[in-house]
């Protein structure tokens, strides 16, 4: 070869557990000599990507330290408070430039239907995932309550959701009364809600697609969906689905287009999940 190979990238395994932890393991990278541990300065780093100027809580570092079976590891307790985003995952030893990892096996089965037990903390999700250029990165959540979207069904003229929420003292007397308000970005004053049933913590509604499209002009009118507490005395949440191992479901979970008629002709509705994995609806116009 007439020039010489680039070096591979170091790579980094995850295995995540049902507490929203992360344990990171490295094998292709310097180790520590034996004996050596206590001038041994490794350290897994991680960067919230577009934070703007430097924050003491922008950057996080993490102690790697040698393993009986002969790699490095480093662990992200879930009670370790990291802001939402996107955080990038490098590698880096004392005052050296962090060097970028890319993903090696992500064991993610403690993600799936993961339900979390009772608790007023804030819910921390983690949910590593190799970018476009073949880099490891955390998709991060940090919710207090959080509202997790479950089933969607498709019925006549509407969608009927179900789903359950977490992180409040009592989730009963919280959706007591409680309503699904679905805001329009267009205009702040267009708000539109239905009644929410309540089961515990589990909840359920069906929203009319005809209510979304009674003042829509068209274009495009998107619909973000929340859980408003009838006392008013909490705040609304904002129903997402998080609660998995999907670090980006916008391409990956999408429902079939209905149409409906409205005042200002055949309008086409869907839901979606937007790139933060907040459920939201979709008018526009037919394709």
């Amino acid at each position: 070869m007439s020039e010489a190979a680039e070096a591979a990238p170091t790579r980094a395994d995850c295995v995540a557990d049902s507490a929203g932890g992360l344990t990171f393991h490295i094998s292709d990278w310097p180790r520590p000599e034996p004996g050596s541990y206590d001038d041994w300065n490794g350290a897994l780093v991680l960067r919230l990507r577009g934070a703007g100027p430097p924050a003491a809580d922008d950057e996080v570092r993490l102690p790697l330290g040698p393993t009986a079976d002969g790699r490095l590891q480093a662990a992200l307790p879930g009670t370790v408070a990291l802001p939402e985003g996107r955080w990038d995952v490098f590698v880096a030893y004392g005052d050296q430039e962090p060097e970028r990892l890319a993903p090696g096996l992500r064991d993610l089965r403690s993600l799936v239907d993961r339900r979390p037990g009772p608790s007023t903390s804030p819910l921390s999700v983690r949910i590593p995932y190799a970018t476009k250029h073949d880099n490891l990165s955390l998709r991060t959540w940090r919710r207090v309550p959080h509202a997790e979207a479950g089933e969607i069904r498709l019925e006549d003229g509407a969608m009927a959701v179900s789903g359950r929420l977490y992180r409040v003292e009592s989730p009963g007397d919280w959706l007591a009364g409680a309503v699904v308000e679905a805001r329009c970005r267009r205009d702040k004053t267009l708000v539109r809600t239905a009644p929410v049933t309540a089961d515990g913590a589990g909840f359920s509604f069906t929203l009319p697609y005809a209510r979304l499209a009674e003042n829509w002009g068209g274009g495009a009118d998107l619909w973000n969906l929340w859980l408003r507490p009838a006392d008013g005395t909490a705040a609304p949440v904002r129903l997402a689905r998080i609660l998995d191992d999907v670090a980006d479901k916008k391409e990956i979970f999408t429902y079939p287009v209905r149409t409906v008629d409205a005042p200002h002709g055949t309008a086409t509705v869907r839901p979606y999940y937007t790139v933060d994995n907040d459920l939201s609806v979709k008018v526009a116009d037919p394709d």
